[in-house]
């Protein structure tokens, strides 16, 4: 449940915070806290008071395990409003990260210190809410109101040099023992006499014009997110009230804040995220330990793997068809390291020490002899894939791992065509590989659950988002994918228009819409998709023949300067083209299609309501073992607006009975189509939510 212990020694009052793992702040961590700073007050025999988190770091914020409950007293801005009014100086010592509720201790304190490599940061916006226990109040009055808009809208954690910069930390520790510099420190204050300092009693910060720079760039940048644009009312509140008034709005605006769907769909994202890796399969299972990888393959998706394991230390060979090829791979991933320098995430002197030690490109599959676990990246057909799987198997050594990346095709057929089916399993990225954080782990039949561990470590090891999934057409993603795409498709047939659609799911939240990223994509992969399932389709499917149309006019999209929008050089937005209306309106004409006008929600809730009923049917048959898996996928991998939580925690807050209505409906007019997932009746008739799901 967490405690507050105290101490003195030398008349400095140590006040220690010991909640493992994060210290958060519990009840009893900030009852702790209040009749700690009472004692310290009463205290003749301390002159000064130093906080501590014990363990690994300071504060990490409030206490997850509270969340939805009914608040305990004492509430945290009381407690933090306690210690800033000690008639004593009081010393925040922070180390390794102060976050939230954390930092906002750490400002009602008198003083600031923290250690090299602590990260300082207000990251509640990305929890669908805002700082709300005088952050908005009392950063400004420390940092001015641009560095504190900054913090606060953005929720991305700072350095304790950069806090130092700008004033946020008053004095830089040294070494690594926190107890023993926040004692020097809080010394070396006595010994100066310096006063209790309380931030409150600082002058208000002006705005200037830094209010309305940022409420201009946030209405852009954030899509319909209200929580880091509430936060600047907050923080203009601070430079037009007094302190307590301040407060006293800060605390109504938070308190709104967390009565809005936007809050639930991102708490729902955060403790989704925890929940993906928490597998019974693999619990108690130990990863093979995997320090060289082979890639085969140096396309744009090798390229991205290969990036993204030397990137994470590990020792890369890629294997490639001839020497030109390996060349080429080689020179990708060197520019994908170039990109990484220049963003400022990789030093100059690492990029070429990993050029030089870490990436081998080769044409010789004996070069993977000594490989821990190879990655297939080659085109995508099973008969391609399968010679790649025999050659690995005649040169990996017992124990090695094989895997493919794979977008669509049968993992257990590919397994089946080895001698070690146990050690294969579905290794699906994102592109950029390198930078996309999706990761699919598909699981076949014959997967052995080390392999599986396996995989969720590397994962972890390449800062990727792990989901697991059983093996079909797509898998999660891809999927539901093609069903919901296949909507707009079937939307556009009967009279929307591509730049409508697109539209519509852009205010929506999505980054891009349906059109644009197949623009992004390539409309050769789509075409793809539909020639490889041509021999399978249904007599009532209906075909966008305007896809293929673009298709066989060498419109590809972005990479050819045309596809569904026209990209002049250097304009990667690109702008509608009114020859793609044309060859749509043909499309419909040839189909004896009288089109219909499509409000905006009408698209909305049928691209939605297909999404959601393929997620369901995804569910049904066990190929996402939880709804939140399914979140998690559409979160990560394709763009879905994280403060909805994912399509299915959508569906939830939406109502299950509305979406089942809704295809219903859209039924009558095409029962092929939409024909409702059966675990969808199922949780309408029980009155359950997706969520009920989501504990097994």
């Amino acid at each position: 449940m967490g405690s507050v212990s105290y101490e003195v020694e030398n008349r400095v009052a140590v006040v220690t915070v010991e909640n493992p793992p994060v210290n958060a702040l519990s009840q009893d961590v900030r009852s702790g806290l209040s009749e700690t700073f009472a004692r310290f007050e009463a205290d003749n025999d301390a002159d000064i008071a130093v906080i501590l988190g014990a363990g690994r770091m300071f504060i990490g914020g409030a206490d997850i395990s509270e969340f939805g409950k009914p608040p305990q007293s004492p509430s945290l801005p009381n407690v933090i409003t306690h210690i800033e009014a000690c008639t004593k100086p009081v010393v925040a010592a922070m180390h390794e990260m102060a976050l939230g509720g954390g930092l906002e201790v750490a400002l009602g304190a008198h003083y600031r210190m923290a250690l090299p490599g602590t990260r300082l940061g207000l990251p509640e916006v990305k929890l669908g809410i805002m700082p709300g226990a005088g952050g908005t109040q009392r950063l400004p009055r420390l940092v001015g109101v641009d560095k504190a808009l900054e913090m606060i809208t953005r929720g991305t954690p700072v350095t304790a040099d950069a806090a130092f910069g700008f004033g946020l930390v008053d004095h830089l520790g040294e070494g690594s023992d926190i107890r023993a510099a926040a004692l020097a420190y809080a010394r070396s204050l006595l010994a100066d006499n310096a006063p209790a300092r309380p931030t409150k009693d600082l002058p208000a910060a002006k705005a200037d014009d830094a209010i309305v720079v940022w409420r201009a760039k946030l209405k852009k940048s954030v899509r319909g997110e209200v929580a880091p644009l509430t936060a600047v009312d907050a923080v203009e509140a601070s430079t037009t009230n007094t302190f307590f008034d301040g407060l006293a709005e800060e605390r109504r605006l938070f308190l709104h804040l967390m009565d809005t769907p936007q809050r639930a769909g991102l708490i729902h994202a955060f403790f989704a995220e925890r929940a993906i890796a928490k597998l019974p399969e693999i619990d108690g299972i130990a990863a093979r330990a995997v320090k060289k990888i082979g890639v085969v393959g140096g396309g744009t998706m090798g390229a991205g793997i290969a990036t993204s394991a030397v990137l994470s230390g590990l020792a890369v060979t890629l294997v490639e068809r001839d020497s030109a090829a390996a060349d080429k791979a080689r020179k990708a991933i060197a520019g994908n390291l170039d990109a990484a320098v220049t963003r400022g995430k990789l030093s100059a002197q690492r990029r070429d020490a990993i050029l030089q030690d870490a990436l081998k490109t080769v044409t010789d599959y004996d070069a993977l002899s000594g490989a821990d676990l190879v990655i297939e990246a080659v085109f995508e057909s099973m008969e391609v894939k399968k010679d790649v799987f025999a050659q690995l198997d005649a040169t990996l050594a017992k124990g090695a791992i094989l895997a493919t990346n794979t977008s669509y095709l049968d993992v257990n057929e590919i397994a089946g065509s080895t001698s070690r089916p146990e050690d294969v399993i579905g290794l699906h990225f994102f592109s950029p590989a390198h930078i996309m954080k999706l990761l699919e782990v598909v699981v076949a039949d014959k997967t052995a659950p080390d392999v599986v561990a396996t995989a969720f470590a590397l994962a972890k090891k390449l800062g990727k988002t792990a989901v697991r999934a059983g093996v079909c057409d797509g898998f999660i993603g891809n999927r539901i994918l093609s069903r919901y795409r296949t909507a707009a498709d079937h939307m556009v047939l009967d009279g929307a228009s591509p730049y409508q659609i697109d539209k519509a799911m852009t205010d929506f939240g999505f980054a891009m819409g349906p059109y644009q990223v197949s623009d992004l994509a390539g409309l050769d992969i789509g075409y793809a998709t539909r020639q490889r399932k041509a021999a399978d389709a249904h007599p009532r499917d209906r075909n966008p023949s305007f896809a293929d149309a673009l298709y066989h006019k060498g419109w590809l999209g972005q990479k050819t300067g045309r596809g569904y929008y026209i990209y002049d050089q250097g304009d990667r937005k690109g702008h509608p083209d009114a020859e793609v209306e044309r060859i749509v309106d043909q499309a419909r004409a040839d189909a004896g299609i009288t089109p219909r006008p499509f409000t905006d929600d009408e698209i909305v809730r049928r691209y939605m309501a297909a999404m959601v009923n393929e997620g369901a049917c995804v569910v049904d048959e066990g190929i996402a073992q939880r709804p939140l898996d399914v979140d998690v996928v559409f979160l990560y991998g394709y763009g879905f607006p994280r403060w909805r939580g994912g399509p299915m925690k959508y569906a939830d807050m939406t109502g299950l009975d509305a979406i089942l209505a809704d295809i219903r409906s859209y039924a009558e007019e095409d029962d092929h189509f939409w024909s409702p997932s059966p675990l969808l009746e199922k949780l309408v008739a029980e009155g359950r939510a997706f969520d009920s799901l989501n504990q097994r």
